[in-house]
């Protein structure tokens, strides 16, 4: 009796464990030397693989945007390059997997054991800087293909692999989405944040809009350098900002109890939060004088459904509403800075990807269920930008340099498992017309 694909697949991937771990730790030695050498690792790969090669070169600043704003700027530089390969299959269903290579920018500390671009491997677990965020998601995707050649079979649909820039609003997988990339759904290969590895599929990312309030007041004037004994003479922007703080609150309250989603109610209890996180007056913290103006910054949450600009327009109503009823402001109202903004997206556990790779991970062993509470997670990207519906998962890791933590790891065992479980899902989505010859 013949083998099955699954087996197939099994079988490949437990033969090229060596070289997937070799990998990973070259792409770790690589991010050392910066985005170009590991592009060429990632690009080297997949040339041994016969893709054909649909790399470029891009503009962050003028990648399209859906549902998506960000007032910085964009990119570390004028010109970012994405790798893409794309494996031709036929007329069956496509799938795009994609995962992002750069990485957290170098910071000495917290201090690591060892040297973060030294792969070292302790107690199952390879350590390396970027090693979960994600370099294992680039290797797992370029094995993926490996274990296909490797077990011998010929797909019925096209495949194509993105290493895609994300970090600082670089938008690579959007760019790619915008030349014309397409296909009938997509994975994002990525551990989870959470320390749950496959234990966890990423089908739901709450949107979040970034603000920043400057309110104006008045010092007294006075050339005196307290102005303690004058304060009644002047108005004092952090009475105001308060003010605004309490509209914001009221409201926060109001979309707490009216805004409602069944995957969040569930996993949290809330299906929407805005929180004031900030609160400045400038220059040093001089107790006795008035400052001319007070910040607030915050940020809230939106569910898949709501309109960024509606949601937008409802806070500042909530403050100009406030405003009216006090003089100051009401003649100087104050400034709203909107400094970022996407949309939420999720991919229902109705649909034919979802539980196609939920069944696979679970024949693996895994337990999947959604998490709902990564904001901006990297799927709503396809999703919003052209309606493919989206899901992520990846291995165990931990000590996430994100996070403001050291010795950044990923789990081998289940790196290994990953590699098998999207080579499996590109079996099970694709379809297979029989065996070709290995590569």
């Amino acid at each position: 009796m013949s083998a099955s694909p699954s087996e197939l697949v099994t079988a490949a991937a437990d033969r090229l464990k060596d070289k997937s771990q070799a990998l990973l730790s070259e792409m770790i030695v690589a991010a050392g030397s910066g985005p170009s050498a590991l592009d060429d690792v990632v690009r080297a790969q997949l040339t041994s693989f016969d893709l054909v090669d649909g790399s470029f070169d891009y503009d962050p600043r003028q990648v399209p945007m859906v549902d998506e704003f960000a007032a910085e700027a964009v990119g570390a530089s004028e010109t970012e390059h994405c790798v893409v390969g794309h494996l031709r299959g036929g007329p069956g269903r496509s799938l795009i997997l994609f995962a992002h290579p750069d990485t957290e920018d170098f910071q000495p500390a917290p201090a690591w054991k060892s040297d973060p671009f030294t792969p070292t491997v302790r107690n199952g677990r390879l350590f390396g800087w970027g090693v979960a965020d994600d370099l294992a998601g680039i290797a797992v995707m370029v094995q993926s293909i490996a274990v296909l050649r490797e077990a011998g079979l010929s797909l019925q649909g096209d495949v194509a692999v993105v290493s895609a820039p994300s970090k600082k609003h670089r938008r690579g997988i959007s760019a790619a989405l915008h030349r014309g990339l397409q296909a009938d759904a997509a994975i994002y290969l990525h551990p989870a944040e959470s320390g749950k590895g496959l234990d966890e599929i990423k089908a739901f990312a709450p949107g979040q809009l970034e603000f920043m309030i400057t309110i104006d007041g008045e010092p007294p004037r006075t050339n005196e350098p307290a102005h303690t004994a004058f304060a009644h003479r002047g108005v004092n922007p952090f009475d105001k900002a308060m003010v605004v703080a309490t509209a914001l609150k009221r409201l926060d309250v109001d979309r707490g109890e009216r805004i409602r989603h069944p995957r969040l109610e569930r996993a949290i209890g809330r299906s929407a939060n805005l929180m004031v996180t900030h609160c400045d007056t400038g220059g040093e913290a001089v107790l006795s004088r008035i400052a001319p103006a007070c910040r607030l910054g915050g940020a809230l949450t939106l569910i898949p459904g709501e309109d960024l600009t509606k949601v937008m327009g409802a806070v500042e109503a909530a403050i100009k509403t406030a405003c009216a009823d006090d003089t100051w402001l009401a003649a100087h109202p104050p400034v709203i800075a909107w400094l970022s903004g996407v949309s939420a997206a999720e991919t229902e556990a109705e649909s034919e990807l979802y539980r196609t790779v939920a069944g696979i991970l679970a024949d693996l062993g895994a337990d999947p269920v959604v998490n709902p509470l990564h904001t901006s997670s990297d799927i709503r990207n396809p999703i919003v930008q052209k309606g493919i519906p989206t899901v992520g998962f990846g291995p165990l890791c931990g000590g996430l340099t994100m996070s403001g933590l050291a010795d950044e790891w990923v789990d081998l065992a289940d790196f290994h498992r990953t590699i098998a479980a999207a080579a499996e899902i590109i079996v099970a989505w694709c379809g297979v017309g029989g065996r070709s010859q290995a590569v």
